[in-house]
């Protein structure tokens, strides 16, 4: 994977420079606590080297591990502002701008088109590190555009969920993306184009209330964190002891919740076998 950059026509061929994965010359595992070097972690597929913990990355990293080399972000010049005016503990605009200036992002979730195995996919990816992923009015909007875009093209789409819910600062206006986004998913399934559900590290709250849930195909990262509720709320409310794991895609999977679970590592071929299967 090389680090050239070259930015001309909307094709990228580099990460872009927006990632979630740890800068400088070492990385301590948060899992095993083994230390390795960055370029192990790299070599890994922004894996641990000792453990294979899956090291949660951001959207333009996974378009280097899916694509076939290069890809074309879409949608760019869409971004959140702060149409309520909302403030909590500091105004949303400037949550805003203190989430660009951090991350390099425009907001949290980005969409490209590129080619795996020369067949063409559209892939809707969020981004952890951009106010937790959160959904917001943006974020529903991109996915819209790109359900119109793959009917358009007969393109097949695949949204990379990585996100802690709603995003708040936005009220009702991110809860109506729930709606929105399962509404327009229906119209890709009446296309007859398939659509490809990957749930990362965490997926929970209205992310997986609606659209991470209703794939053609759903398929996850070993360990990922999958729910509506977090454990902690979810115990408190019905008074009882949770299975160990239960919101682990392992036992999602066993519970038939998942189609499979797939390595990092094995990504790209498996994605490519989907396509090659429906097409």
């Amino acid at each position: 994977m090389g680090w050239f950059k070259r930015l001309k026509d909307g094709i990228i061929t580099s990460t872009k420079d927006k990632k979630e994965a740890p800068d400088g010359l070492w990385y301590k595992c948060s899992n095993c606590k083994e230390a390795s070097t960055i370029k192990e972690v790299k070599e890994s597929f922004h894996k641990c080297p000792k453990c294979n913990y899956h090291i949660r990355i951001g959207s333009f990293d996974y378009y280097d591990l899916i694509f076939d080399g290069k890809f074309e972000e879409l949608f760019p010049d869409l971004i959140s502002t702060d149409f309520l005016k909302f403030s909590d503990l500091k105004p949303y605009d400037e949550r805003l701008a203190a989430a660009k200036n951090k991350t390099g992002l425009d907001d949290s979730m980005s969409v490209a088109v590129g080619k795996i195995n020369k067949r063409s996919l559209v892939v809707a990816a969020m981004d952890f590190t951009f106010i937790g992923g959160s959904m917001g009015s943006v974020m529903g909007e991109k996915i819209a555009m790109a359900i119109d875009y793959c009917i358009e093209r007969k393109i097949p789409l695949m949204i990379i969920s990585k996100s802690g819910g709603a995003r708040m600062m936005e009220s009702a206006f991110s809860l109506m993306q729930m709606a929105k986004t399962s509404a327009k998913l229906s119209q890709l399934a009446k296309a007859g184009i398939p659509y490809f559900s990957f749930l990362t590290d965490p997926t929970t709250g209205g992310v997986t209330a609606s659209f991470a849930m209703l794939g053609d195909v759903n398929f996850a990262e070993p360990e990922a964190l999958i729910g509506f509720a977090g454990p902690r709320v979810i115990k408190e409310t019905i008074k009882k002891d949770l299975p160990e794991g239960f919101q682990r895609s392992e036992f999602l999977l066993e519970h038939g919740f998942l189609d499979f679970i797939v390595d990092r590592k094995d990504l790209r071929n498996k994605v490519g076998d989907l396509l090659t299967f429906f097409q």
